[in-house]
């Protein structure tokens, strides 16, 4: 039976909800009027789940979060307040609450958050089961992550991470820049996860009609002469398999409204039509942006980008793990002489070299098409330098002038700090993390970034 702390100092709220959760029979829970006694409590006790009221007298929620952030204690935390409010929703987002909900809650409302946050608490501990040295050979599905050849140690890990994530059916949230890979990331959780033999339907939001959209993802309902017609949409397309919604950015308000009632509830109803359906179908969402920034404030649905951050990935762009160059060329060339019907034996000891001055801005999708290119234009078995198409070419050159003109030599420690400071924010802050990417000691690290 799971405990859950309730913190609330409204005795009717707190009443009402240990009463409703003890009647389910499945939880134990734990009141708490006065928050000042939160932390001695939490050092004391063990919870499945808190339940957080954030306006409370003396000691507040965000006061809570904040003192449960810098301990590490990483209890999944459901906000409970009066009040709806974007920046207080993604502050909180950021100290590692996991839902927001505004009173007064719908009873299945608030169950469906605790099983959500319960099924989170146990990915997130296998996650953090994860040993310190990981090998790419040891992933249990190799295989689902043939496109991402890696010898990157963060990369690495972030593949374990996301092999872990296969196995449950909670969304998934893929962000990093144009061309990094989120729909192969995609295909990849997919024949990763149980349902490898289910259908996998892939939706770019930016391709679509913005009034037609909704019909086509959750299918309509017409009449025409007189007889109804039923027409499924993209969700049914992908019954008990997994739906990839790229491009997310690009929804209307009230299409993420209807988005995220179905992420929440699994239900939803199609256009032209009150009656509501069922799905099973595991939604994985992705954005070319980091949707919590200031700058896309107003343009999304508060709730939500809450729901998504929560088990969110950042799938990082190729210039942080350029080592991987050979690798994802070789990955590619094979896709190059199979689409071109050239026989290529490899490429030049130069030619990886060379290509690791470009900063790659369209990331592995113009790895891809530099590949492809190189194959076409190859005069022998050998690709080389020349190869390369012109533009490339013509860019690294201009690039090498300008570099020469910027140069400033930098210290050996300031080079490895500034490495260090990378690999830190790549790990989400998490030094214990960074530490074991980088082969070094925690205590190391606090030193060269005091």
């Amino acid at each position: 039976m799971e405990k859950i702390l309730i913190v609330d100092d409204d005795v009717a709220v707190t009443n009402y909800l240990m009463v409703f959760l003890m009647q389910t029979g499945r939880f134990e829970t734990l009141v708490v009027n006065d928050s000042r006694q939160v932390e001695d409590l939490l050092a004391k006790d063990s919870f499945g789940v808190i339940l957080l009221d954030m306006d409370m007298p003396n000691v507040s929620g965000m006061d809570i979060l904040k003192m449960m952030h810098q301990k590490g204690l990483s209890i999944p935390v459901i906000i409970l307040t009066g009040v709806s409010d974007v920046d207080l929703a993604v502050k909180s987002l950021k100290l590692g609450a996991i839902d927001y909900l505004t009173k007064p809650v719908e009873d299945e409302t608030l169950l469906e958050a605790i099983d959500t946050a319960l099924e989170h608490r146990a990915l997130h501990h296998s996650i953090d089961q994860l040993p310190p040295q990981l090998k790419r050979e040891d992933l249990t599905h190799v295989d689902a992550f043939e496109q991402f050849p890696t010898q990157n140690p963060a990369m690495i890990r972030f593949l374990h991470q996301i092999e872990k994530m296969a196995t449950s059916d909670l969304t998934v949230f893929i962000w990093g820049e144009p061309g990094t890979g989120k729909e192969m990331l995609a295909r990849a959780i997919q024949e990763a996860s149980p349902r490898r033999d289910r259908p996998f339907v892939a939706v770019d939001a930016s391709g679509q009609d913005p009034e037609k959209f909704p019909a086509d993802f959750f299918g309509q309902a017409r009449v025409w002469s007189g007889e109804r017609e039923e027409r499924p949409g993209f969700i049914e397309e992908a019954a008990d398999g997994t739906l990839f919604l790229g491009e997310m950015e690009h929804l209307t308000l009230p299409m993420q409204v209807r988005l995220k009632r179905m992420l929440q509830t699994g239900e939803y109803y199609r256009e032209n039509s009150t009656r509501i359906r069922k799905t099973e179908v595991r939604m994985i969402v992705a954005s070319s942006y980091d949707l919590t920034e200031d700058s896309y404030r107003g343009r999304f649905s508060h709730d939500l980008v809450y729901h998504l951050m929560v088990n969110s990935v950042r799938l990082p762009p190729l210039r942080e793990r350029m080592e991987d160059l050979p690798l994802l060329g070789e990955v590619f060339l094979r896709e190059g002489v199979k689409k071109v019907g050239k026989e290529i034996d490899g490429f030049a000891d130069d030619y990886f070299g060379f290509l690791e001055r470009y900063d790659f801005p369209d990331n592995v999708q113009e790895l891809l098409n530099i590949i492809e290119g190189s194959v076409v234009n190859a005069e022998g078995r050998i690709i080389t330098i020349d190869s390369l198409p012109p533009y490339i070419r013509h860019k690294i050159a201009h690039r090498d002038k300008e570099r020469a003109a910027e140069y400033h030599p930098r210290s050996l420690e300031d080079v490895q700090r500034d490495h260090v400071r990378q690999v830190v924010a790549h790990c989400g802050e998490d030094r214990d993390e960074a530490a074991a990417a980088l082969g070094i000691s925690r205590a190391e690290i606090d030193e060269m970034l005091s």
